[in-house]
């Protein structure tokens, strides 16, 4: 395809700045609590929902015995509000004793005795958004090395009580504070997220050098309106946005809400079709001990993973904007393959959308176009007009209309 040459040449530019731990060469998968647990901390009335080490230990239990370990779901990530009000006599900081007795470091053995991962939040300002103590310049260093002793795999640092300069300070200080303990600790920055997440006042070159991954819009919601809008932001600004992603360095749209309250069947495979095209992290805010058998088909899909997952780690685009409200997004993959997204924006019926490969900007040649919703396997020429019905986001009809009718995120890999 024509666009493959434009994005190659910009990633080549970029490995080289890629942040020097190793880690995160493919988008990172896990669970993070906030967007569906928030800052529940009345274990008092709600035990099983509270943010406390029970939460933690449910969730890396249902990971590690419900086949999602397998499929990459490694990271448990505490999110905001598991902090005690008070650092200890040594300036350190430390988890509230009646949520987490048994201390963070206890956590993150529990999860490595399963082969799982331990991450965790803190903030860049004089207190994290929730309004607990925060990781101010002067504490950089201790709180870095605090997280290294306690065997965590990944820090979440927010921007909240922070200002601009403050960031732009502390942000490269805590990476090389990580790098500095030792101990490889995924990074996961904020910082763009607070500055408009645009040029000139983000610079994602430096962004790859030192930080593994970051936020750069607004926190999602448990709504189909909140996934539609950031999926609109990271493709309307896509030229800039694709060439920052590589191995090691991911854009991140925030967390996929599939298996909550807000969103459809047809729409949940449209996030998690999107998630993937923009090779996006895939942190799930759910309840894993009672999702749904849909939410769980779509999260666990193996070939959906598998694009996401693709050691390549370019990060796809929209490539057509239709008046029918079709929009068509494609990603290269390695081993001669690539990834098309057919998207729905209406909202009456399902659509038939005709085209080819060859509108499509693919070259001459037979293709097998694999459906990856319903295993079904075809042989195109790039000529060869074929139809993909694509349900509306908003189609409401029984689970098997759903399951057969989707919108069609299909793998097609040359011959």
């Amino acid at each position: 395809m024509h666009f493959a040459v434009l994005i190659f040449a910009s990633v080549a530019t970029m490995t080289t700045f890629a942040l020097d731990n190793g880690l995160m060469r493919t988008p990172p998968m896990g669970w993070l609590a906030w967007e569906r647990f928030r800052c529940d901390i009345d274990c008092t009335n709600d035990p099983k929902n509270c943010i406390s080490e029970n939460l933690f230990i449910d969730m890396a239990d249902r990971l590690y015995e419900d086949g999602w370990k397998e499929l990459g779901y490694v990271y448990v990530n505490i999110d905001d509000c598991w902090a005690s009000m008070d650092r200890d006599k040594d300036g350190r900081l430390q988890a509230d004793p009646n949520r987490f007795p048994g201390g963070i470091n206890k956590l993150a053995r529990y999860m490595h005795d399963r082969g799982l991962k331990l991450g965790i939040y803190g903030d860049m300002g004089t207190h994290t958004c929730g309004g607990y103590p925060g990781t101010t310049v002067d504490k950089i260093d201790i709180d870095a090395q605090t997280f290294a002793d306690w065997e965590v795999d990944m820090l979440k640092l927010d921007g909240c009580y922070s200002n601009a300069v403050e960031q732009e300070l502390g942000y490269p200080l805590m990476s090389k504070a990580l790098n500095a303990t030792g101990r490889p600790i995924g990074y996961s920055c904020s910082w763009p997220a607070y500055q408009g997440g645009l040029p000139p006042k983000v610079n994602y070159t430096q962004l790859g050098q030192i930080c593994n991954l970051w936020r750069n819009y607004g926190d999602i919601q448990d709504s189909w309106s909140s996934v539609l809008s950031i999926a609109d932001w990271f493709f309307e600004n896509q030229d800039i946005l694709a060439p920052a992603a590589g191995p090691g360095r991911w854009n991140d749209p925030d967390m996929l809400v599939i298996g909550d309250f807000g969103l459809s069947m047809e729409q949940s495979r449209s996030q998690m079709a999107l998630w993937a095209i923009m090779a996006a992290p895939l942190f799930m805010s759910n309840d894993l001990r009672t999702i749904s058998s849909g939410a769980r088909s779509i999260l666990q899909n193996k070939m959906i993973i598998s694009i996401n997952q693709d050691p390549l780690g370019i990060q796809g685009r929209r490539i057509l904007k239709e008046k029918s409200g079709i929009e068509v997004f494609w990603r290269p993959l390695s081993n001669n393959a690539s990834a098309l997204v057919f998207f729905s924006r209406r909202n009456d019926m399902p659509y038939r959308y005709q085209t080819s490969l060859s509108k499509l900007n693919y070259t001459t040649g037979s293709y097998k176009v694999t459906d990856v919703y319903t295993d079904q396997t075809d042989v195109l020429k790039d000529s060869t007009e074929f139809v993909v019905s694509v349900n509306p986001t908003e189609y409401t009809c029984n689970p098997v209309e759903v399951f057969l009718l989707t919108c069609c995120l299909r793998t097609v890999r040359t011959f």
